[in-house]
């Protein structure tokens, strides 16, 4: 067997078999990978393990007395967790027959007895990263709604601006130019980071940030300060996991969101393709959003009327490639406009969507 980097997980994998020799060679082969276990012998005490522990990826054996493997996954799809368990079916019966009954009851993947020790180490491995990918998805976006609670007249401004945002990146995706830039990892990537644009204002004072009216000269420099204190703060995050490209997309759309194409932006006045792509993206997704929202000192401007804004800022705020993207997706980014203002309808539904220096030349060129 080949043992590569040792595996890590938060919580210990739950191990199902009626068979204890099945049972000790699993956790050995795992115990090996450096991979916790923890062990059930039958379905019914898996169940009550999953209920009470933590546990987000089960093992489980197919045909065991009383509850078998199927039905214990049928069982936990059937009452809501606080996370998704992925569940991997281990059997020696019929692989077609297994697949179809097996997806009905939610498996989430197939191993054939005898298993490959290290077939089942790479399969481990991607059950891992895909409850990891869950868990940070929804990590971020509960961040952003964070920062996001401190204004409340916002609204689904995040729902917005990340559904704009994707739909830019795609349009780009589509056109020779971004063809070996902007592809499909972009742009999911762009739409789960964007919420954190305005992070920052998480350090901005209650008397600057909720003021009922226009900024005065002094209130707004200390207001251009939440571009720094976002870049700064995903900086640091960064640095601990240099390897994650999603934090370094977000650190530099909190830090360049509000640059300009001419210039004249904010914080380093940085121009034209200097400002990293990801920050040129959600620039428009950003104006066009404030420019539709009503605040305490403007009514929501029509969609026309922002339309002519954005028309008006290409070349100057905004990247002309940019601007051509958000007009050739112009229908669709006004049904997400129409959609989610009338989402906030229902309470319900819209539940709560209601001094620092960096060096210009560390913001990528993403």
């Amino acid at each position: 067997m080949i043992i590569h980097e040792r595996d890590t997980t938060q919580a210990p994998i739950l191990l199902v078999d009626d068979d204890p020799a099945c049972l000790g060679m699993l956790s050995d082969v795992l115990g090996a990978l450096g991979i916790p276990v923890e062990t059930a012998r039958d379905g019914k005490e898996a169940l009550e393990m999953i209920y009470k522990g933590d546990f987000r990826i089960v093992l489980s054996d197919w045909q065991m007395p009383g509850m078998s493997g199927v039905e214990l996954c049928r069982r936990v799809r059937q009452r809501p967790l606080s996370g998704y368990v992925y569940f991997i079916l281990l059997t020696s019966l019929d692989r077609q027959h297994n697949l179809v009954s097996g997806l009905r009851a939610g498996a989430d993947d197939f191993i054939t007895k005898p298993f490959d020790p290290e077939e089942l180490h790479i399969r481990l491995r991607a059950a891992n990263r895909i409850v990891s990918l869950e868990s940070r998805n929804v990590i971020i976006f509960a961040l952003a709604k964070l920062a996001e609670s401190r204004d409340p007249e916002t609204g689904a401004h995040l729902e917005r601006m990340r559904e704009y945002s994707r739909l830019l990146a795609d349009d780009l995706s589509r056109q020779p130019k971004y063809a070996d830039i902007v592809d499909a990892d972009y742009v999911r990537t762009i739409y789960l980071t964007s919420p954190l644009h305005d992070i920052g204002k998480v350090g901005i004072p209650d008397h600057v940030l909720l003021k009922p009216g226009r900024l005065t000269p002094d209130e707004f420099e200390i207001m251009k300060q939440h571009t720094l204190v976002g870049y700064y703060t995903l900086d640091a995050a960064l640095r601990e996991q240099p390897e994650a490209a999603y934090l370094r997309f977000a650190r530099d759309i909190a830090g360049s969101h509000h640059e300009k194409w001419d210039g004249t932006g904010y914080p380093y006045g940085l121009a034209g393709e200097e400002i990293p792509l990801c920050g040129r993206i959600v620039a428009v997704a950003d104006v066009y959003d404030a420019l539709t929202t009503a605040r305490v000192y403007k009514e929501a401007f029509s969609h026309e009327k922002a339309r002519s804004i954005i028309r008006e800022g290409a070349g100057k705020h905004f990247d002309p490639d940019i601007v051509d993207a958000f007009f050739n997706r112009e229908d669709e980014i006004v049904d997400i406009n129409q959609r989610l203002n009338d989402m906030l309808a229902y309470p319900d539904i819209a539940g709560m969507a209601n001094g620092l220096a960096i060096p210009a030349g560390n913001l990528a060129q993403n």
